[in-house]
């Protein structure tokens, strides 16, 4: 999922304002290119949980009480869904 991807799906469940979308954009972009220099070094997932952790308190920081409530129950439901999926994406097999 794209940090676009990422940003529009928030703004429907969160209700996002158009400022959040474009700071809740920048994070993302920036963590995503921090991973990537990650991956390409050869980092492992654990090596990025620094990363994504620091990411999701940023998100955080823009959002209001009510967003950040149901932001935790997002991030749970996914964490849940990729735990019962056998764990993250990964391509398409072909």
């Amino acid at each position: 999922m794209t940090p676009e991807d990422r940003v529009a799906a928030m703004k429907t469940q969160l209700k996002l304002t158009d400022d959040q979308s474009a700071k809740i954009l920048a994070i993302y972009k920036s963590s995503a290119a921090k991973r990537d220099s990650v991956r390409n070094a050869g980092g492992d997932r654990e090596a990025m949980r620094p990363i994504m952790t620091a990411a999701n308190a940023q998100v955080q920081a823009v959002l209001t009480d009510d967003q950040k409530v149901a932001y935790k129950k997002m991030m749970d439901d996914m964490r849940a869904k990729m735990q019962q999926n056998g764990g993250g994406g990964g391509g398409g097999g072909q």
